[in-house]
């Protein structure tokens, strides 16, 4: 098949060229309007978690003979489900390519910003041996809030066992597996008893803004919330609301829910317009990293290897599975 693999960087393509049996075609460009057209002749189109597949785009790429779009990520809500069903578009994408990628980059964010270590290393690299401002807390102890237990919530939650947490989860599809890590409670009591709440659901319906006013209202005050997720699940307005209140201690972030405008280029001589993000960035207790949670060596080549299954399942006429969404 011809496939155009949009949104690519170097990592991309080192990894995307183990792929045999397809033409891959490399495109820098995200997939949206005014680059869909880039895709006409092509069977397929290979994309990422911020190219846009709304109507608009799906139709461009169905009217010049696309057929399947393959997501190399596992979310896939920025696609326009009901119309590529409608426009006879199939969906695939990699549902699992390393949980513990993504869980282990939730537990750094937290060492960070427990320990200061950027302001640490900051520091000494300028002679300053003082602790001052440096204090942190032990894990050990404390009461970790996983919601979400499906296997990066269990991954995340065997690194938390580890430093000897209490843990408790919140998901309405409860499993053995986490069960026997982590005690069920109710989403309100995870908010009212957790010194440390990690986010790992899938953005839906009902979980959009999952963190809000309100909840934020029922946590411990001074709570460390940490996002590897999806970036709408924190209503981002409140949660600066809460942290200049100081209700909001510590804030680790992976995603941004307007990030498809931000992450994966370099925009180091632009200046920020997205006057929300600007004001998380001047927060001292405020992490943020450009979603690379999922950046390991394991996981691209995961991604890569799934990608190339998907794209033969479908060339030999399947268009269904368990990677396969529409």
């Amino acid at each position: 098949m011809k496939v155009a693999v949009f949104n690519t960087k170097r990592y991309d393509r080192q990894n995307l060229e183990s792929i045999a049996g397809h033409a891959l075609t490399y495109i820098e460009a995200h997939l949206n309007a005014q680059t869909a057209p880039l895709a006409q002749g092509f069977d397929a189109v290979c994309c990422f978690v911020n190219d846009e597949l709304n109507e608009a785009v799906l139709t461009q790429l169905a009217q010049g003979g696309v057929k399947l779009v393959a997501m190399r990520c596992a979310g896939y809500n920025n696609v326009d489900m009901p119309v590529a069903e409608r426009l006879g578009l199939s969906v695939c994408r990699v549902p699992e390519y390393s949980p513990y990628a993504v869980a282990e980059h939730a537990a750094a964010l937290i060492l960070d910003l427990n320990r200061h270590l950027r302001r640490a290393h900051n520091r000494v690299r300028e002679q300053d041996y003082s602790l001052d401002g440096l204090l942190g807390f032990d894990l050990h102890g404390k009461t970790v809030g996983i919601v979400g237990s499906g296997k990066i919530g269990q991954a995340f939650a065997r690194i938390m066992q580890g430093f000897g947490c209490r843990l408790l989860v919140t998901d309405p599809y409860p499993n053995d597996t986490m069960a026997a890590m982590a005690d069920y409670v109710s989403q309100q009591e995870l908010w009212r008893q957790a010194d440390i709440i990690s986010l790992h659901c899938p953005l839906l319906d009902s979980t959009y803004h999952l963190i809000n006013a309100d909840s934020i209202r029922q946590m411990k005050p001074g709570v460390m919330i940490i996002n590897t997720s999806r970036g709408g699940l924190i209503d981002t307005r409140a949660v600066i609301a809460g942290l200049k209140s100081g209700c909001v201690g510590y804030l680790g972030l992976d995603v941004y829910e307007e990030e498809a405008s931000l992450f994966f280029d370099d925009k180091s001589d632009s200046i920020i317009q997205d006057d929300v993000f600007a004001r998380l960035l001047t927060f001292p207790n405020v992490l943020v990293t450009g979603h690379q949670g999922f950046f390991t060596r394991e996981a691209l080549g995961q991604i890569a290897r799934v990608t190339g299954e998907n794209l033969d399942a479908f060339a030999r006429g399947e268009r269904s599975g368990p990677t396969f969404v529409a």
